[in-house]
């Protein structure tokens, strides 16, 4: 990524081409995300690909991943953190045990369901705009980056993903590459993947008491084995701001031979967090001066 492609990116956030009709006329987004979520619920009503039956549990584990259920997040308020693991309980209840047969595609919110008092959600954490707020079924954007990064050491296709658009906390205890999950909104910001493989594939999902688990099961051993890898990772300085990029690759292996190298993400995003003193250097971090660019 050379410097004239990453200027073209800091202008394009900074003065889009085209503003969302949202973000123009404010006083409709309720009413659009009304209408987007009622589109979203008549399409995957008709929608008969779409995964919808559990079974026993398969034998063959074919990904497996867990993430900590609490981190330090900036100066957030830590009784969020433990009002998400209720969520996250709730919507593994639903997930666990799922099975997606070849060509069939799994919804995060089909599967899942709509965050609502009376299933037993809470108010949880929720980002809005890089800013921290509360909110019923807050946290199960962990769920969403869980569910991202195990998939992807599948072989499935992702139908629909959308990245996090603000780097909101310093990488404390972060152990994935930046920009390798995908955040949600209920029911049109989704995440939808499509099994690919000749193989059923099924969802084994729990939490412990630090950590929220799954596995990825099938009736038969993959004969692939996937990696993930990150490229051209930067921050880049602008004036005073400053921002990060990276790209997702993912490896396709036989036999241990590389068959197939596929790009999956392209992340660009302003960083809404202080910098610390030395956070470049401690991290390894390279850092990219455009401030005296055009």
């Amino acid at each position: 990524m050379n410097k004239q492609n990453l200027l073209y990116l800091i202008k394009s956030y900074e003065k889009p081409a085209r503003k969302a009709f949202s973000i123009r006329y404010p006083f409709l987004k309720p009413i659009i995300i009304f209408a987007r979520r009622i589109h979203r619920k008549i399409t995957n009503m008709l929608n008969h690909k779409i995964s919808r039956k559990k079974g026993a549990f398969f034998k063959c584990i074919i990904a497996r991943h867990q993430s900590v259920l609490t981190r330090k997040l900036g100066d957030s308020n830590p009784n969020l953190q433990t009002r998400k693991i209720i969520n996250l309980k709730r919507a593994c209840e639903n997930l666990d045990g799922l099975i997606i047969k070849p060509g069939e595609t799994f919804s995060l919110w089909e599967t899942i369901g709509k965050p609502k008092k009376s299933r037993g959600y809470v108010d949880g954490m929720l980002l809005s705009n890089g800013k921290i707020t509360e909110g019923i079924g807050g946290g199960l954007c962990q769920l969403s980056n869980f569910l991202c990064w195990i998939f992807l050491h599948t072989n499935t296709k992702i139908i629909e993903r959308y990245h996090h658009s603000m780097d909101t906390f310093p990488d404390w205890s972060r152990t994935l590459p930046f920009g390798s999950g995908a955040t949600c909104l209920y029911n049109f910001i989704d995440l939808q993947l499509k099994n690919t493989d000749k193989y059923p594939l099924q969802i084994k999902i729990w939490l412990t008491e630090k950590h929220l688990k799954g596995q990825i099961l099938s009736t038969g051993k993959s004969e692939f084995k996937f990696s993930i890898k990150e490229k051209n990772h930067i921050f880049i300085k602008k004036n005073n701001k400053f921002f990060r990029y990276n790209e997702i690759w993912k490896i396709k292996k036989l036999n241990g031979k590389t068959i197939k190298t596929e790009h999956m993400f392209t992340n660009f995003a302003p960083v809404i967090y202080d910098i610390p003193e030395n956070y470049f250097q401690e991290n390894n971090y390279k850092l990219i001066d455009l401030s005296n660019n055009s």
